[in-house]
């Protein structure tokens, strides 16, 4: 039972070794995302601030028009002023001017602060096509470092996954399938050995006649707790596999268990 846990144990490492792979692969892929949103957000602000400013220009050009055609209509009637001999009607000219005068003053002010809002934006679009360019510009680097980092993820997974196959060709099938279902669960090591009568996997103590169960190995002992497959620590004396080569090699260390 212990021979077959070992190469278990070796097939664990692999399988934690791409585990750890994918993790590292959508880290990436979430940062790639996280760049093309930043592009994509400076891409809309810029939008934005185009449609805002056009609005601004044809508000501009309206208010133009209006002073235009009220210092048409105040000419027109200064003109029909000099020839009046009446002073009533005079009068009402003069206050019709008047008027026209102030609503003219009015669109003045409009065209005057539209003109200031229109140029703050102007700056700001200007601002934000600048900060465009320079994230294009840095994006395009760390976009290709990420692009690269991914696709050695990639092949550094099939080296593991080809190693693996050819260690589970070797594998006590019953074990292997349990551990298989195991290791889908948990997504981590699913074979841990236990120290100081604890489980190193959920870390809560066991008793002492499960832990000769685990000693005298005539059987795959689970946790009660987090359902994991003990072993004693001297068992975790693994298989180190060349995944370049596919080949294995004998080498006795204590493997590094995390919960």
């Amino acid at each position: 039972m212990r021979e077959a846990l070992k190469l278990i144990l070796t097939i664990q490492e692999l399988d934690v070794k791409m585990i750890r792979l994918m993790r590292l692969k959508k880290q990436r892929i979430d940062e790639l995302k996280q760049v093309e949103n930043l592009r994509r957000e400076l891409l809309d602000q810029l939008k934005d601030k185009e449609n805002e400013i056009k609005g601004f220009h044809e508000e501009c050009l309206l208010f133009e028009r209006k002073i235009d055609e009220h210092r048409e209509r105040i000419k027109k009637l200064e003109g029909q002023q000099t020839s009046i001999k009446k002073i009533d009607e005079f009068n009402a000219i003069t206050r019709e001017i008047t008027n026209l005068e102030r609503e003219k003053a009015q669109f003045e002010q409009s065209l005057s602060n539209l003109v200031d809002k229109k140029s703050a934006e102007e700056e700001l679009c200007e601002k934000t096509k600048k900060n465009l360019a320079e994230s294009d510009e840095n994006s395009k680097t760390l976009e290709a470092e990420i692009r690269q980092t991914i696709r050695d993820i990639n092949q550094e997974g099939l080296d593991l996954k080809k190693a693996r196959e050819e260690l589970v060709v070797g594998a006590d099938p019953a074990i292997f399938t349990i551990y298989d279902r195991l290791l889908r669960n948990k997504k981590d090591r699913v074979v841990v050995p236990i120290e100081n009568r604890n489980c190193t996997g959920c870390h809560i103590a066991l008793t002492a006649q499960h832990e000769n169960l685990v000693r005298k190995g005539e059987k795959l002992v689970f946790c009660e707790h987090c359902s994991r497959i003990h072993v004693l620590p001297d068992t975790t004396a693994l298989e180190e596999v060349d995944v370049e080569g596919s080949q294995v090699k004998r080498r006795r260390r204590r493997a590094s268990i995390t919960s």
